[in-house]
């Protein structure tokens, strides 16, 4: 694929790389089931179960990231991949690195508050 398919602010990566998104997001989700399951069957106090927080931030950040076809990662640091996986290009538009660091900054943002939201239920749950 060419650059043709790069949208600033919008699409930063190819297939290859939004399955890799989706394994991110897979491996979160089993990661915070884990959990889960560990703070169900050991009686863990409630603040314990803060420790949630970072598997469903894993899960997250790579759900989100595969559904808006956006890295992170890449929007940060001004690149983009539609290749095969490892063969980044670098953004050269500086209007374009900055609403590439803006979608970043909201996946992240998105990200941080799901995986807030299902911590405090986890915490909430009566185990």
């Amino acid at each position: 694929m060419a650059q043709a398919d790069y949208i600033p602010g919008s699409c930063n990566i190819g297939e290859g790389e939004i399955n890799r998104r989706r394994i991110v997001a897979a491996i979160g989700f089993v990661l915070s089931l884990s959990a889960l399951t560990t703070f169900i069957t050991t009686d863990v106090s409630q603040s314990a179960r803060l420790g949630i927080f970072i598997p469903l931030l894993v899960m997250s950040i790579g759900w989100v990231q595969s559904r808006k076809k956006f890295c992170l990662a890449y929007g940060f640091t001004g690149t983009f991949n539609f290749g095969k996986l490892g063969q980044i290009s670098r953004v050269a538009d500086p209007i374009a690195r900055a609403a590439d660091r803006r979608t970043a900054l909201m996946i992240f943002a998105q990200s941080t508050l799901y995986a807030a939201v299902l911590t405090a239920l986890v915490v909430a749950l009566p185990l």
